[in-house]
């Protein structure tokens, strides 16, 4: 008896060490998000995991590099991109689960330079002269191509009447975060970024606002993968929650939902 009884004890402990890696794997959530999302989503994800236990692992680059990766079948739980256009292209792959989706954030983009500039307090108007402004330096943002918020900084910029003229000087960066650090690093004299992301970094300063109506609404939606663990949802509920909205709103977002709980 007791050799059977020291056989079942062994065995027990085999099969939980065995399964034990699995279970930890089973608590964790992978989650694809917009570079500008950093701060905010890090702060949102511990608090998540000290109420929960459940633990993050977290991509942060351009919303194109992340639709494209989750295309190619990089193991995303959850999408959250900058703009409506990536996730829309993502459920056109149909790589995400669409009935998940919610229009979570909104942000604004704002014109920045370097700390110690002497460029100051831009009024950013119809036919205003960013050219003019920048000097002989660069103008530092996304790719206006596929980052979104080069995008959107490219089509405040036309609808102002500055963007032909600007076009040499801008510095192309593949993500806005990246653009954010050629400012603080004065490698750039000027940038343009969400105002979440010129709020973190204390190497540069805000010297202007875009108005809202010279760009398309910016929008933040987010998803769960179509291969999505079942905890997820979980998650998504906790991102609309109160708790969320408050971290959110401390880094400047707009929250566009009403909170769940």
């Amino acid at each position: 008896m007791l050799r059977i009884s020291g056989f079942f004890t062994a065995l027990v402990i085999f099969v939980g060490a065995s399964l034990s890696p699995a279970a930890a794997e089973d608590k964790t959530i992978t989650v694809f998000a917009a570079a500008s999302m950093k701060n905010a989503l890090d702060e949102i994800d511990a608090a998540y995991t000290a109420k929960t236990g459940v633990k993050f692992s977290v991509s942060y680059a351009a919303s194109s590099v992340l639709a494209r990766q989750i295309e190619q079948g990089a193991p995303a739980d959850v999408f959250v991109s900058a703009d409506t256009d990536w996730m829309d292209y993502a459920i056109s792959r149909k790589t995400i689960n669409e009935s998940s989706r919610v229009n979570l954030l909104g942000n604004s983009i704002v014109l920045i330079a370097p700390k110690d500039s002497r460029i100051d307090n831009v009024t950013i108007t119809q036919g205003f002269d960013l050219a003019k402004l920048a000097g002989d330096g660069r103008i530092a943002t996304g790719d206006v191509k596929s980052v979104p918020a080069g995008k959107c900084a490219k089509a405040a910029l036309e609808k102002l009447g500055a963007w032909q003229a600007a076009e040499p000087k801008f510095a192309m960066a593949e993500s806005v975060r990246a653009a954010l650090t050629l400012v603080a690093r004065g490698e750039a004299n000027l940038g343009i970024v969400y105002a979440t992301d010129a709020k973190v970094e204390p190497g540069v300063k805000i010297v202007g606002t875009f108005p809202a109506e010279s760009h398309p609404a910016i929008v933040y939606p987010v998803a769960a993968n179509m291969t999505a663990k079942d905890g997820t949802s979980g998650y998504l509920t906790f991102l609309r929650s109160s708790a969320a909205k408050t971290i959110l709103e401390k880094y400047g977002f707009k929250f566009l939902v009403s909170p769940t709980i």
